[in-house]
């Protein structure tokens, strides 16, 4: 990975219902795409508690989160200044235990619940399609 590449820890929260998974998707705030809660990593912290608290904040959602990342992914990050900057996203699973009715960013953001392969329609990013689809794929 390149120096002036950003990372960026994400969650994919899911629970499983009748023996089939259903994963959490959250809007984005500025284009109210549907995207994974990530953010950015924090001296001290490591990457997957990185991705619980964001599940947290983001969707409302704790549990257990894996230690190691499940996928990573390539992206872009569009900074405030409007620039977009390459972008490697790792993914942490979090088998949600509780789902909170309020959380800090609720009125900012929607949360949904569909299968993975709801969500894989439902993403944008070509990257995010495929670690839906391989997480899909551990359930059939």
């Amino acid at each position: 990975m390149k120096k002036d590449q950003l990372i960026q820890y994400a969650a994919l929260c899911y629970r499983v219902e009748d023996g089939h998974p259903l994963v959490a998707l959250v809007t984005s705030r500025e284009t109210k795409r549907w995207i994974l809660p990530k953010g950015q990593p924090e001296k001290g912290v490591p990457p997957c508690e990185v991705a619980e608290h964001e599940a947290y904040e983001e969707a409302g959602l704790t549990g257990k989160v894996k230690r190691r990342a499940f996928a990573s992914f390539a992206s872009t990050k569009r900074l405030k200044t409007g620039t977009e900057v390459p972008c490697t996203i790792k993914v942490f699973l979090v088998e949600v235990r509780r789902e909170l009715d309020v959380w800090p960013e609720k009125h900012e953001r929607e949360r949904r619940w569909v299968t993975p392969g709801e969500a894989a329609l439902m993403v944008g990013e070509a990257g995010l399609v495929t670690v839906l689809l391989s997480f899909s794929a551990q359930w059939d």
